[in-house]
């Protein structure tokens, strides 16, 4: 960025138009840490959230919605948007954000354990709704994909998954949709698969459910906080492919299971050709790089690949033609970094979810801080 006196101004400025969203946030520096960071910006914390989130998009507008998860404790509501006064404003209204934990409720026509929201290309929120409340199965009727007009905040079209593409002890965790294509992709971290949607009829196929590059990594335990990530009984949790992204041109879509190193990547068109085998398709996959545990991955423009690094309290930033990893910001405040989503003016938000301090994972004692934190950074460097 410029020295000029408009140059310091216009850093200033960026340093402070945040303190205006929401009334106000901290603003730590960012740790240099192991690797030296690639930003130079603050790190932006918006502390407000009183229920767990996990996803966050930003639209083209610039507008800011999160999700909430039903997973041990009900969230006020599953979709909302951020307003720019602090409030959370259910999205897309009331009705969509009230299920009554009963099928005669219309679990198609409510959100049930909401995973992940996207905003596309031309700019509709997508929100995915793996329907597996407190992960005790998919409640039946109740997986979908839910298209929303961000102009007329109207459900436009809801896509349901059956139990042969969403089966019981599935869990659908993150979309990303083909630039180049009308079909979405979705990651299930329950059972380990990659659904591949035609948008325009709404058929589904499950694709790679067998293949061991959608599957938790055997003899892997991730170390997060500390500690190892494990279970009451001890276990290692075998949480599958998780983090999901793709190009600008929509060639390669990227995947890594969560309990797992490797990150990997496939063509569209392997995946697009519904006469490949499951063997066939196997040959397509490749092997990209280690990264170790990952949760949440996003794609920018210029072919950056960003991924949420769960053991280091960071964002990593990958680069498909070089193979470097670099991190972009590391912070103790950063606690299991979750979804991320890039705004028109160039900042990274991402979500801290604290998954590792639920007590399944720390022997039924409650370890989470609330409340629960969204960040912001900015991504050109100075």
């Amino acid at each position: 960025m410029e020295s000029t006196p408009r140059g310091l101004a216009m850093r200033l400025v960026r340093c402070l138009v945040p303190l205006l969203f929401l009334g106000g946030c901290a603003i730590y520096p960012i740790s240099h840490d192991a690797a030296e960071p690639v930003a130079r910006g603050a790190l932006f914390e918006y502390p407000y959230f009183n229920d767990q989130v996990t996803g966050v998009t930003v639209s083209q507008e610039g507008r800011v919605f999160v999700n909430f998860p039903r997973w041990d404790k009900d969230p006020l509501n599953s979709v909302t948007e951020v307003l720019t006064d602090g409030s959370l404003r259910p999205y897309p209204d009331n009705d969509w954000n009230r299920w009554g934990r009963d099928e005669a409720n219309h679990p198609e026509a409510h959100f049930i354990c909401v995973q992940s929201v996207v905003v596309d290309d031309n700019d509709f929120l997508w929100v995915l709704d793996p329907a597996s409340p407190e992960f005790k199965g998919v409640v039946p009727g109740g997986a979908k994909l839910v298209k929303i007009n961000l102009a007329t905040g109207i459900v436009e079209r809801v896509i349901p998954f059956d139990d042969s593409i969403a089966p019981r002890n599935s869990y659908l965790n993150d979309v990303r949709f083909d630039p180049s294509a009308d079909l979405a992709y979705i990651t299930d971290s329950g059972a380990g698969a990659i659904v591949v949607v035609d948008l325009a009829t709404g058929k589904s196929r499950r694709l790679l459910a067998v293949h061991p590059s959608t599957k938790a990594e055997p003899g892997y335990v991730p170390v997060i906080g500390g500690k190892e990530l494990r279970d009451e009984k001890g276990r290692v949790p075998q949480i599958h492919a998780d983090g999901i992204a793709i190009d600008a041109a929509g060639e390669y879509l990227y995947y890594h299971a969560l309990t797992g190193r490797t990150l990997y990547r496939i063509k569209t068109s392997a995946l697009k050709d519904p006469n490949l085998s499951e063997k066939q398709l196997a040959v397509h996959v490749e092997r990209v790089a280690e990264t170790g545990a990952v949760d949440g991955m996003l794609m920018d423009a210029d072919g950056n690949l960003y991924l949420t690094a769960l053991e280091e309290n960071a964002i990593k930033r990958y680069r498909p033609d070089s193979g470097t990893l670099d991190t972009i910001v590391q912070s103790d405040h950063i606690q299991w970094p979750d979804s991320m989503g890039i705004s028109p003016d160039d900042y990274l938000y991402f979500t801290a979810s604290q998954i590792h301090r639920m007590p399944r994972f720390n022997y039924g004692r409650d370890e989470r801080i609330l409340p629960y934190k969204l960040f912001k950074i900015w991504l050109a460097p100075f």
